[in-house]
C-alpha cells in the first residue's frame, strides 16, 4: 500500500490534470486540508513536495502552491517524419516530439487497439474505396505520464498490413521504428505526405478519454502518407487537445517561377 502522502499527491495530481486546479491557481492551504481529512500536516507538506519535485506546482512564500502551467508539448512538423528517426532508428513520431521537447517517454504510452471496420468518410476518400470496403484502424492512445496527450487511428488496406506487426494490438509502437518501419520492410516506402488540421470543440466522448478540462478545443489532424508513385499507404486522424501541444513547421519557401525565369533571355 502506498503512503498517506503518496495517495494525497496523486489524487490532487489528478485533479489538476482533469482541470480541477487550472494553471495558476492556488491549492488549498496546508491546514485546510488537514482539516478536511486528507492527513496530517507532515502529510499534506509531503504531498505538495512530490508535486512540485514532479513539476505540477511551485511553491513560494506569500503565494502558497500555485499550479504551474505546463509548457506545451513540440508537435514537429517535416522534422518528426525524418527518415533516419525510424527508418535507421527507433525514432517515432511521438518520441521525435518528445525528444525536442527535453521532455522524458516511455514507449508503453502508446496504447493501441486494432480492428478490422468499415473506414470513416474521410478515409474512403482518400484512399478511393467504396462503401462496402473494409480496412484496419489502429488505434493509439498517448499519453504523457498518466495524462493523454492526443489520440492517432491509422487506416489501413488489409492487402498491405495483414501479416504484419500493424495488426498487433500490443502496447508501444509496432516493433523497432514503428509503422513506418513496418511499412517500408513489407516494401512500401513513405515518400511524401500531407497533413490538414482542423480546431474545433471536443465532444464529450474525447473530453473524457483525453481527461480534457471544461471548454478545452482539440486539433483534428488529417494525414494521407504516399509512396513516390501517389499510392496512399496510410490514413490517419489524430485528435490532440489543443492547449498541450505547440505546432512548429519548418521548409523551404517555394518559388515555382524559379525555372521560368531561368530560361528567359538575358
Amino acid at each position: 500500500m502506498a503512503p498517506k502522502w503518496r495517495e494525497l499527491a496523486d489524487k490532487l495530481a489528478a485533479r489538476i490534470r482533469q482541470g480541477e486546479y487550472a494553471p495558476g491557481e492556488q491549492l488549498p492551504h496546508i491546514r485546510e486540508l488537514v482539516e478536511a481529512g486528507e492527513g496530517s500536516k507532515s502529510t499534506v507538506h509531503a504531498a505538495y513536495k512530490a508535486l512540485e519535485a514532479e513539476g505540477l506546482v511551485t511553491s513560494s512564500r506569500g503565494h502558497g502552491t500555485v499550479v504551474r502551467a505546463p509548457a506545451p508539448l513540440k508537435r514537429l512538423g517535416i522534422e518528426r517524419y525524418d527518415k533516419t528517426k525510424w527508418r535507421d532508428g527507433d525514432e517515432v513520431a511521438f518520441i521525435a516530439d518528445r525528444v525536442a521537447s527535453g521532455r522524458p517517454y516511455q514507449r508503453n504510452e502508446q496504447t493501441q487497439t486494432v480492428i478490422l471496420t468499415s473506414p470513416p468518410p474521410a478515409a474512403v476518400a482518400a484512399y478511393g474505396l467504396t462503401d462496402d470496403a473494409q480496412v484496419y484502424a489502429r488505434a493509439r492512445l498517448v499519453k504523457e505520464g498518466e495524462q493523454p496527450t492526443h489520440t492517432l487511428t491509422s487506416y489501413y488496406l488489409p492487402e498491405i498490413v495483414e501479416g504484419t506487426r500493424l495488426v498487433d494490438p500490443a502496447p508501444g509502437p509496432a516493433g523497432r521504428g514503428g509503422g513506418f518501419r513496418v511499412l517500408y520492410d513489407a516494401g512500401y516506402e513513405i515518400d511524401h505526405m500531407e497533413e490538414e488540421l482542423f480546431a474545433r470543440p471536443a465532444t464529450a466522448a474525447e473530453s473524457k478519454l483525453l481527461q480534457l478540462p471544461s471548454g478545452e478545443w482539440v486539433v483534428e489532424l488529417h494525414r494521407t502518407s504516399y509512396m513516390a508513385d501517389d499510392t496512399v499507404i496510410e490514413f490517419a486522424i489524430g485528435i490532440h487537445a489543443a492547449s498541450r501541444f505547440a505546432w512548429k513547421y519548418a521548409f523551404q519557401v517555394p518559388d515555382s517561377g524559379a525555372s521560368s525565369r531561368g530560361t528567359e533571355p538575358q
